[in-house]
């Protein structure tokens, strides 16, 4: 190609108008003829032996057309998975259960009971509190150190409440700290967080003239119409999942939600069931972000030369495990950052509790780990009395360099430290105090994360692009948009491909009977993967555009390219046909302008997991993010001055799309910091909604200054690196860096809220 023509662009997302004027339509916005309501009816207690579930009062009640329990549901009990083929073999996938089973345990606050339908949400409601549950208190374990002991209270009906155990050895971890001159220790905390997206989990269902279930649903996987299928015990052709734009999901809307509720009831009934949690119940009900205790030992020479790191990291699981190993092999793999140790040490445990239950959140591991070894390194700088820049600059990788966990060489292009450079110098000029209570600090914390799912799982994305005869373009695939414009996407590189305006091309996506399937959107994998298939496929169509066109223009198809709506001569575009004359010749010769294109990310053996060596993931993103605060002595609160990021995209598709991602990972990450703290006491919801849960508003949001290296090392489309989990990684590390550097104390229990920083300064704080 002769050069980027949308590519590279800074242009609306397909859909940007609609959303400006209301249109869009989200799944709480979709009714149908005749259709039921839905409510989910749940447990009061953490921990309890379910002995009777009685229904007849719910039943009776007028309006009421179906309560079901756990007696109802085809295949109850069922295993967790990504939607796709995961080649794990025994006890690795996790138990996912429907509705709670008589004469089994509860595991958390809110886990669903029973199911009820009736003509209005109040009748709904009303029936819910009719009907009679009886339990069996049981003590539960909500800790999980103290689950881990030998006599704990069982979450599950296994022999142990720890889900599985990872671990990476290289060199000589005592070697490594007999050679240090300096050893720090410490241990973090850091609790459940919640998504806190804007749109609740919501769908509607129906039953279609040839007795298929369909399922239109807010989804961040529409594969997982297998697994409803699988709980329906019908045939996956009978179940079809049509999905919507989906406003946030963060990985809350990566594991089934409403969808098997709405498909039961509406198999019973035979009419459309549509359920939308309330927000109460959207924070009771879902998944939360692993909460993790990290216990780190650094050691390093006094001219900063790290020597040797070991960590214990323990993954509080919550009551179910659903994605939880995966989580910590993230964790796992990124304890070390981004930098050159020789010795290390990792063990990761992962543990159930009989808290709500944890699974994937935008960063899935690896933000819990940067919050740990970027603290620490911040501190080992202070012990040095060096830079905080300088000691990143001596251990960071480079390009070639293997990564101090699992050894895996990174072949790409590693932006360390140009990254840290600049995100350091990006700050500008210290803000000047405003009053002798107010201190001023700065912090800065690197790292990488992986883009594109574990090697170890066969992972692949379908995408189909077609050239209508008018020259407008057809792109279709099963990519779920998250808002970040993931949709829009393909429709640009297809575009870019094809010399066809973006007001031309038409993106289908996420309905599973009738698009490519291209995985889950999750992961920082759709750039790589379905952006990979889509360029895969329009060149494809480019390719039999470009050579009949050199047959009619009697020139070597490499002469040629596509600008504009035509097909010219490089060099010479005064020499050209039309799209639509070269379309036109391509269909009376019979040739096709359509491809469905599969891309297959590299596949490696499933490796030890007690100590991972080699390939792990495709391919990582490396970045930088540095932050001003100003702290209040007197009252421990905390304003954020600046933030800026920095980080390598390889090839910023759409630079908008890349700093909305920049600027969003900072202020979600801001909150994690210094606000988010899904609170439980004794597993029960001590910040029910909203108003207690508390998120990063604008007028708390400072500007965030976006820095975007294209080094064009990726290994996505035009040498691209994923952005969306990456931009959330360094900032929460960074922010408290900041804080240290203010304040002189180290908060090492998140969030860092005004009371712990006070205490912290009255050397009144402790961490439990």
């Amino acid at each position: 190609m002769s050069e980027f023509k949308v590519v590279g662009k800074a242009i609306p997302r397909h859909d940007a108008w609609a959303k400006v004027r209301g249109e869009l339509k989200y799944a709480d916005d979709f009714t149908l003829p005749g259709m039921l309501y839905a409510k989910v009816c749940r447990s009061e207690y953490p921990a309890a032996k379910l002995i009777s579930v009685d229904i007849n009062k719910a039943k009776s009640l007028k309006g009421v057309k179906a309560v079901l329990t756990a007696r109802d549901v085809p295949r109850n009990e069922t295993v967790t998975k990504f939607g796709q083929s995961t080649d794990v073999k025994g006890g690795f996938e996790g138990l996912y259960r429907v509705l709670a089973e008589e004469g089994k345990k509860i595991r958390f606050v809110g886990e669903p009971i029973a199911l009820v339908a009736a003509e209005t949400e109040e009748i709904a409601e009303r029936a819910c509190d009719l009907i009679e549950i009886k339990y069996e208190l049981l003590p539960g374990v909500f800790d999980p150190e103290e689950a881990m002991e030998e006599n704990a209270y069982l979450v599950g009906e296994k022999d142990s409440n720890i889900v599985n155990e990872f671990g990476c050895l290289t060199g000589d971890i005592e070697k490594g700290f007999a050679e240090s001159e300096v050893i720090i220790e410490d241990r973090f905390e850091i609790p459940f967080i919640d998504h806190a997206y804007l749109e609740p989990e919501a769908g509607i269902s129906w039953l279609d003239d040839y007795g298929t279930i369909n399922i239109r649903v807010c989804s961040q996987v529409i594969e997982h119409f297998r697994d409803v299928a699988e709980v329906l015990n019908l045939p996956h052709n009978k179940v079809r999942y049509i999905g919507t734009m989906i406003g946030g999901g963060f990985g809350g809307k990566e594991d089934i939600t409403v969808e098997s509720f709405i498909a039961l009831l509406t198999l019973k009934t035979k009419r459309p069931v549509r359920l939308v949690y309330t927000r109460e119940e959207s924070l009771m009900a879902h998944s939360k972000k692993h909460a993790f205790i990290e216990k780190y030992k650094i050691g390093a020479k006094k001219n900063g030369k790290i020597m040797a790191l070991e960590a214990h990291y323990i993954g509080n699981a919550g009551a179910y495990t659903y994605l939880t190993p995966w989580v910590g092999l993230y964790a796992t793999v990124s304890a070390t950052g981004p930098y050159k140790i020789p010795n290390v040490k990792i063990k990761t445990q992962m543990v159930l509790t009989n808290n709500v239950f944890a699974s994937a959140f935008r960063g899935f591991g690896s933000n819990q780990a940067n919050i740990g070894y970027e603290s620490i390194i911040d501190e080992l700088a202070r012990k040095l009395n060096m830079d905080p820049l300088e000691i990143r600059r001596i251990n960071c990788m480079h390009t070639g360099d293997a990564l101090s966990t699992t050894e895996q060489v990174i072949k790409t292009y590693v932006a360390l430290p140009e990254a840290a450079e600049k995100a350091w110098a990006g700050l500008g000029e210290p803000t000047v105090s405003k009053g002798e209570n107010i201190k001023i600090g700065r912090g800065l914390a690197i790292g990488q994360m992986s883009y594109g799912r574990m090697t170890f799982l066969r992972d692949s994305s379908r995408c189909y692009v077609k050239l209508e005869t008018d020259g407008s373009l057809i792109v279709r695939s099963g990519i779920p948009d998250l808002g970040g414009g993931q949709a829009s996407l393909l429709s640009q590189i297809a575009a870019n491909e094809l010399g066809v305006p973006m007001e031309k091309v038409k993106v289908y996506n996420t309905d599973s009977m009738l698009t490519p399937l291209a995985g889950t959107t999750t992961a920082t994998r759709q750039t790589y993967m379905s952006g990979n298939a889509a360029l895969k496929a329009a060149r494809e169509v480019r390719n039999r555009i470009l050579n009949k066109a050199a047959e009619v223009l009697n020139v070597n198809p490499d002469k040629l390219d596509i600008v504009s709506e035509k097909v010219v001569v490089k060099y010479d575009e005064s020499e050209y046909l039309s799209l639509t004359e070269a379309i036109q010749a391509c269909n009376a010769a019979g040739i096709e302008l359509y491809s469905e294109a599969q891309f297959n990310a590299p596949f490696t053996g499933i490796p030890d997991l007690t100590n991972m060596k080699g390939m792990t993931f495709p391919d990582f993103t490396f970045g930088a993010q540095a932050a001003e605060v100003a702290v209040d002595i007197e009252t421990g609160q905390v304003k954020v001055l600046k933030i800026v990021s920095c980080y390598d995209v390889g090839k910023a598709l759409n630079p908008a799309c890349v700093e909305g991602q920049m600027e969003g990972g900072s202020i979600q990450g801001m909150g994690y910091a210094l606000s988010e703290d899904y609170a439980l006491q004794k597993g029960i919801p001590q910040t029910p909604s909203l108003a207690e849960y508390l998120i990063p508003t604008a007028v708390d949001s400072p500007e965030v200054k976006t820095i975007i290296i294209e080094s064009g090392g990726g290994l996505g489309p035009y040498g691209a690196k994923g952005i969306g989990e990456p931009s959330f990684n360094n900032i929460v590390p960074a922010i408290l860096n900041a804080i240290y550097d203010a304040t002189g104390v180290r908060i090492r229990r998140l969030p860092a809220t005004a009371e712990r920083i006070i205490r912290a300064l009255k050397k009144d704080y402790f961490e439990k």
